[in-house]
């Protein structure tokens, strides 16, 4: 006979959620020791600020299932980072292997539209094996039905992704359409893995060729790897920080009015670019003096290095900085380059986060084997990403703007809103070397063999001092001002007070179509 007590009741619904915090019993925490990993709720305990997190949905399960467990393979709540709420989903890897069946679908369809609702980022930690076999089509039904979600958050409130164990099929394409994708080192994401390849195509591959955490990230699928899951939350904290909370906000302002007048750092500036033009220098140390207490978090530092992604602040406001870097391919831009960029400008505009280009590029990478991989393509996107913009851009050149490259990083013309110049930059449509051997071919052939060194380097210097100068740009407008380095955070600091309202009103239509 069931006892129908409040007291019994109440016992009744200690002992289900008792048993909804391990639905896998003891064999599932044995399979966690064994491969040394937390539970879904103490992944959620470490990324979320101290007993914040709210869960909804504990006691769902598959009805009419024998082998139904609460939860049903994911956990899903709510809670704070830094005092502002978060949705966040973890897949609980002892359940099914955290595959996608119908009740894990509709517990996180259900807490997608809870953050679209109330307009919060939403966060999701990715251990799963991908669709549930023995679910069938119910389990590809809700994997659109989750992807379809995605679209009614995208733009609107932050998406992370935090990558953890072996993801696999549906498991990687939720979250490739999130704003940032992190992994642990010891993460693999692939479509198909190495078996089924062998069987279907005969291929002999490694797990960590196919889908290793450092791979994907060289390849531009993961926007960092980091050493550990407690290193990854904490990645995921630090981005949020940088983020509003929809786009219908503004970043949290920290610590604004730092340093208003220039310190021995700025000064460092003013030396800081080589005599020479074959000097490299590391752009880090010119972003680690630009910006808010030398604060930068970098997006995507494993793919296409010449160029560099990251969040700074301004006078305490959060800003997208892209700047190249001399010390890889001399900061030419690239096809990977080029998407990386293009991703990274979009999610800043997205969000209404200003734009700081600092610039030293002798422009496009030549090659065939970037012909090939589709260079003009995606650079069309990076330039495509640039012009769509409406957010405050801030551009300043610190050495070379060649090309196709002066243009893409934040030009005037392209709708940089305030362009600054070092007094060692070199703008101009070409670097010196190829110019002379472009336009004085035949003049060089005239000049005796022994003396064309010496006039070839009289006619590069005289481009260097005559044309890739910024004071042509200046005299045409084409730059606003070419500043001492050392000035350089107070300018910007001042030119971002000066857009801070800046507003755009866009042409209706349904959506552009940017080169894909």
């Amino acid at each position: 006979m069931v006892e129908s007590t409040t007291a019994a009741k109440l016992q009744e619904l200690r002992d289900n959620l008792t048993a909804a915090r391990e639905p896998a019993g003891d064999a599932g925490i044995a399979k966690r020791a064994a491969k040394g990993i937390p539970s879904p709720r103490e992944r959620i305990e470490i990324l979320l600020d101290p007993g914040s997190f709210t869960e909804i949905g504990a006691l769902v399960k598959q009805p009419g299932a024998a082998d139904g467990l609460y939860g049903d393979g994911v956990v899903t709540g709510h809670g704070r980072i830094d005092g502002r709420p978060v949705v966040v989903i973890a897949h609980d890897q002892t359940v099914f292997g955290g595959s996608v069946g119908e009740m894990f679908g509709r517990k996180v369809a259900m807490a997608m539209d809870l953050a679209a609702d109330i307009a919060c980022p939403f966060v999701a930690i990715n251990d799963s094996g991908g669709a549930r076999v023995q679910d069938a089509v119910t389990s590809l039904a809700w994997y659109a039905e989750m992807s379809r979600r995605q679209t009614r958050l995208s733009g609107v409130v932050p998406q992370v992704s935090v990558m953890l164990g072996k993801c696999a099929a549906g498991a990687v394409y939720s979250p490739i359409n999130t704003d940032v994708l992190i992994a642990t080192e010891s993460a693999y994401m692939f479509v198909t893995g190495p078996e089924i390849i062998r069987e279907t195509t005969g291929e002999e591959v490694t797990l960590d060729e196919l889908g290793g955490a450092f791979n994907q990230a060289h390849n531009g699928n993961i926007h960092h790897v980091a050493a550990d899951e407690k290193a990854a939350f904490e990645w995921a904290r630090t981005y949020l920080s940088f983020m509003p909370s929809n786009c219908y906000e503004r970043a949290p302002l920290v610590n604004p009015g730092l340093e208003p007048q220039i310190t021995d750092s700025d000064r460092e500036l003013d030396t800081l670019i080589p005599d020479s033009d074959r000097r490299g220098y590391d752009m880090y140390e010119v972003l680690l003096r630009i910006f808010d207490d030398g604060d930068f978090h970098e997006i995507g530092d494993s793919a296409a290095r010449n160029l560099i992604t990251g969040f700074a602040r301004v006078d305490g406001r959060s800003v997208g900085v892209v700047a190249n870097q001399p010390l890889v391919a001399s900061g030419a831009i690239d096809a990977r380059g080029s998407d990386k960029a293009a991703h990274f400008i979009r999610l800043c505009d997205a969000f209404d986060i200003p734009l700081v280009f600092v610039v030293d590029t002798p422009g496009v990478l030549p090659g065939v084997e970037e012909e090939k991989i589709g260079v003009i393509k995606r650079g069309g996107r990076f330039f495509y990403a640039v012009v769509e913009a409406t957010v405050p851009i801030i551009t300043v050149v610190v050495r070379k703007a060649y090309g196709g490259g002066y243009a893409v990083m934040g030009c005037k013309q392209l709708g940089g809103d305030i362009n600054l110049a070092w007094p060692t930059a070199r703008i101009a449509v070409m670097g010196a070397e190829a110019a002379v051997g472009l336009t004085q071919r035949k003049q060089l052939a005239a000049v005796p063999e022994a003396d064309r060194p010496a006039v070839r380097q009289q006619m590069v210097d005289f481009y260097n001092a005559a044309v890739a100068t910024p004071w042509i740009a200046a005299e045409r407008g084409y730059i606003d001002a070419v500043i001492e380095p050392s000035t350089t955070r107070l300018e910007i600091r001042k030119a971002l007070r000066l857009l801070g309202d800046k507003h755009v009103e866009q042409a209706p239509r349904k959506h552009r179509l940017m080169p894909l």
